[in-house]
Parts: C-alpha cells; structure tokens; sequence
C-alpha cells in the first residue's frame, strides 16, 4: 500500500514542470527520429526542405494557373517531388517550372497526371 500510495501522489505525477521537461524531451527526440527515418542527415537539412517546400507552395498561391489544392509537394535532401492532378499539359509544365524557381532546390521529379 506505501508503493502505490507513493506512486499516485509521487512529485513527478503532480509536477506540470517535470511532464513540460519530459514533453520537450519527446518531442526533440521525435523530431530527430523523422529527420533519421527519412535518410537525412541532420535536423537542419530536414528544416531545409520544409522551407522548400513551404517555397514552392507559395509560388504556386501567387500563380493562378496553378491549383494549390490538386498538388501535392513533398522534399527530400533538396529534390521535389510533385503529385497529384494537373487540369491540363499547361498546368503540369507550369507547376515544374515554378519549383525549379525556387532557390535551392536540386531538382524536380513531376509525377503530375493530367487529368481533363
């Protein structure tokens, strides 16, 4: 009875800064894992992509002809990928040009399908 009664009222499950230390801790070590799993090196080359592709996204809301919402962009090590459906050749073309305008990237794989 002293263990479980210990245990319930212990300082760590009544401590809010002991549950944030350990919150941040796993987030921290999440953030490492995803960068890891994705085969990059290091957290900064993934923040890198997320800045990419948060680019290319942009450009795309500037250009009209391009459907932000039909297009999917993901990066990887600086190469972007782009998917999803493009409403005609125009648009495709349109969607690749736009991300390889954007500083940084490598390059573009355009997996586009047109679809009328």
């Amino acid at each position: 009875m002293i263990f479980s009664s210990r245990f319930s009222h212990g300082a760590f499950l009544v401590n809010p800064r002991a549950w944030l230390i350990a919150g941040s801790l796993g987030l921290s070590v999440m953030a490492v894992g995803c960068a890891v799993v994705r085969d990059q090196q290091t957290v900064g080359a993934y923040v890198d992509d997320v800045t990419l592709t948060t680019s290319v996204k942009a450009k795309y809301v500037e250009d009209k002809t391009v459907d932000t919402v039909a297009i999917k962009v993901e990066t990887l090590n600086g190469t972007v990928q782009l998917s999803g459906f493009a409403k005609s050749q125009a648009e495709k073309d349109q969607a690749e040009r736009l991300a390889r305008q954007v500083n940084g990237v490598k390059s573009v794989r355009n997996s586009l399908i047109v679809r009328p």
